[in-house]
Formats: structure tokens, sequence, C-alpha cells
């Protein structure tokens, strides 16, 4: 079962779904659709996706038999919201997860694979991917379409609570210091993602209910709610949410 609400004064469109089963099925849909209509204006695609739980199963569908023909991967270019600084064939690398279910089970060139390169320090890492949107999307960095996820502490990409990225203006990529994980995070910015055509958030699961009800519902306060910084310049923003994650926004 699927319904629309309209968030007034907050940001964009929610559409609540059954369950993350059929978030991913949305998720893999309007994926195919963004990349057909972005190749039919401007030659490629430009997509920025997340690790985590939650691009798991759109993942897994988009690399799947229903999905065959559907995606111009040819013209199609994968960039990072965020990563993680471990090497690209570690568990925990967002780049490993996307790989595994996605990019290795696709036509997709792999000079189309844009990764951070964790190999270098942070700060060398989040310049050299600085030149790597440059480069692949020209001096506007306008990415067809970005997808995040968000934490039960409201974090967004690896925008956390209190991190001093969440201030950052000129740049594209940063370094970003989290402390209560007390390492770095390399992280796209607000600017360029909120510049995106299309931006989806992809909230599934009971344990997200009482952050999504903040974010929403509560005044902005970017500093202690990152993802309430997530709003769109010149496109749309959707927030895909399962039943579970919205049942606080159903009781408020």
């Amino acid at each position: 079962m699927r319904g629309w609400a309209s968030l007034h004064e907050m940001r964009g469109n929610i559409l609540i779904v059954e369950n993350a089963e059929s978030g991913a099925q949305e998720a893999a849909e309007r994926f195919a659709c963004a990349a057909v209509k972005a190749v039919a204006r401007h030659g490629r695609f430009a997509v920025a996706v997340p690790g985590g739980s939650s691009p798991k199963g759109m993942f897994e569908l988009l690399a799947s038999r229903s999905f065959d023909g559907l995606i111009p991967w040819s013209a199609t270019h994968i960039f990072f919201t965020d990563e993680r600084i471990v090497p690209p064939d570690h568990e925990d690398s967002n780049y490993k997860l996307a790989n595994d279910l996605l990019f290795s089970r696709v036509p997709i060139p792999e000079v189309n694979i844009h990764r951070f390169r964790t190999e270098l320090s942070p700060d060398d890492a989040a310049a050299d991917y600085e030149r790597t949107l440059h480069e692949g999307l020209g001096d506007d960095m306008s990415l067809d379409l970005v997808i995040l996820g968000m934490g039960a502490d409201a974090h967004t990409a690896s925008l956390f609570p209190g991190s001093q990225a969440l201030n950052e203006q000129t740049k594209a990529a940063a370094a970003n210091y989290v402390k209560k994980l007390d390492t770095y995070r390399l992280t796209l910015t607000i600017p360029i993602l909120n510049s995106a055509g299309e931006i989806i958030i992809l909230i599934f699961g009971a344990d997200k209910a009482e952050a999504l009800l903040v974010a929403l519902k509560d005044e902005s306060d970017i500093n202690q709610h990152p993802v309430q910084a997530i709003h769109t310049t010149h496109g749309r923003l959707l927030w895909l949410v399962d039943k579970e994650a919205a049942s606080r926004l159903c009781n408020s």
C-alpha cells in the first residue's frame, strides 16, 4: 500500500510504502526512469549513491533480470555520497557494497564508476574527489539524481550531528571528522547534494521513526539533525519511507 502526504512548509514530499522491499522496488524504478530521462536530455546520467543498509535492495533489483536492458549503463556515471576510510575491498566500504551487489553484475564501464580514493589521506582523498566531480560533471557539478539514507541520529551521507562539514559551503567533497566515531569520513557536502535535479531519501525500519518525526516536524536545527539541511535548489525531493519508519508521523 502506498500513500502520499504533503509536507506543507517542510521539504518536498513523502511517499509511504508498505515495507523496505516495496521501497527498494520504488527506488529502483525511479533510478531507471531518471537514467532514461537524463540520457535523453543531455547524453549521460550522473547519480550519487549511498552505502549502509538502505540501498541494498535497490542495488539487487537494478542488477536483476527484471531491469535487463532498461538502464543505459554505458552512459551512466556512478558517484558516492560518502565513504569510510577503508580499502575498497574492505567489508565496511560503500564502494565494495555497490560493487558486489550491482557493478559486478551489470555492463557499466569501469571508468564510469567514481569511487573515493581511500588509499590517500582523508584531506587528499576529498580534494581528489572534488577534481573527479569537476571532470565528470563540469563547472556546475550538478548531479541528475542523489540517493541518500538517514541514520537513527538523523545523519545523512557522512554529515553527522555537530560535525564541521555541515558548515562547508565552497567545497563539493570534504574529509569530515566524526567525534562519536573517532574517525574521518569522506562525504559530499550540502551544496552539491542540494543542487541535484532529483533527491530521494530512503528511510526504512522502526529504528528511524523518531529521527524522521523530528526531522520533518521540529524546527530546523541542522547541527543536531543534519538531514534537515537537505532540500532542492532547483529540483525535486522525495522522502521514500516504509510504514515502520513512518509510524510516529501517523500518530503525531
